[in-house]
């Protein structure tokens, strides 16, 4: 009766396991794709900061499967394009949406 017991758990376990394997992924993103986007978003910091056209400390960068959104605020519409064409030469950005206001 236990060796009943035992094997009906191990195969539930195993069908579980199996199960979990087979799980949809779409519309999901792979480790490697975060680690990517982690990438991108350093680098376009890193970029920022060494700008001195850039206050790296206004503007906030996100980066979603390559795609890039900047925020915060600029002192001129020169910061926010320079944010912006920063960002666009970053190797695996795909594209950059600029939402940085600028200051009155």
């Amino acid at each position: 009766m236990k060796l009943r017991i035992g094997s009906a758990a191990w195969v539930g376990a195993c069908a579980l396991a199996l199960g979990a394997g087979c799980a949809d992924t779409r519309g999901k993103e792979s480790s490697g794709a975060y680690v990517d986007d982690d990438s991108i978003t350093s680098t376009v910091k890193a970029r920022m900061v060494e700008d001195k056209a850039v206050d790296a400390a206004a503007i906030t960068v996100e980066t979603a499967n390559g795609n890039v959104v900047l925020s915060g605020v600029a002192r001129s519409s020169l910061e926010k394009n320079t944010a912006e064409s920063i960002a666009m030469k970053v190797r695996g950005v795909k594209a950059v949406q600029n939402n940085v206001a600028v200051r009155p």
